[in-house]
């Protein structure tokens, strides 16, 4: 099940995609954890996360580079937030010269029960300046939730 919305927030456009995992909220929560199992993951479609620094606590940082044959592209961000195994919000910044690099956003991901042993993993960011800027990341975001869908296949087989 995947629901994509997206909706005005309160200084600008809001995205908010929702998926349900077959793994409990702790084992999802574990592979949005550990740096080494991000970098795994934590890229669109034909690109390779080649740097992933994680400081998972509260006032850490972390930034990665993720590449394709045509192009490579960096963010950053400080967590803000972390209750395991239910939340993780961070601020996000692409880096370098494209149209989105300088402007933050905070990130809000939620992990909650579904079912027996399944998790219901709602991924918010916001605000956005445009709805164009905002749905633009809509094909992203879910090419990255669709890396971390295989990634959690390979833990549970």
């Amino acid at each position: 099940m995947e629901t994509v919305a997206t909706a005005p927030a309160e200084t600008g456009h809001a995205l908010l995609i929702e998926r349900v995992f077959d793994a409990p909220p702790s084992l999802v929560f574990r592979l949005w954890s550990d740096p080494a199992r991000v970098k795994e993951w934590w890229h669109p479609e034909n690109f390779e996360t080649t740097r992933f620094d994680m400081d998972f606590r509260v006032g850490g940082s972390y930034r990665f580079n993720a590449v394709s044959t045509t192009s490579s592209h960096s963010a950053h961000g400080v967590y803000r937030e972390i209750v395991a195994p239910e939340r993780i919000v961070m601020t996000f910044e692409w880096e370098g010269t494209g149209p989105y690099a300088g402007k933050e956003t905070l990130i809000t991901i939620d992990f909650a029960p579904h079912g027996d042993r399944q998790t219901l993993l709602s991924f918010r960011q916001e605000p956005f300046v445009t709805r164009d800027g905002r749905d633009d990341h809509v094909k992203g975001w879910s090419q990255v939730l669709d890396s971390f869908a295989a990634t959690l296949a390979g833990e549970r087989s």
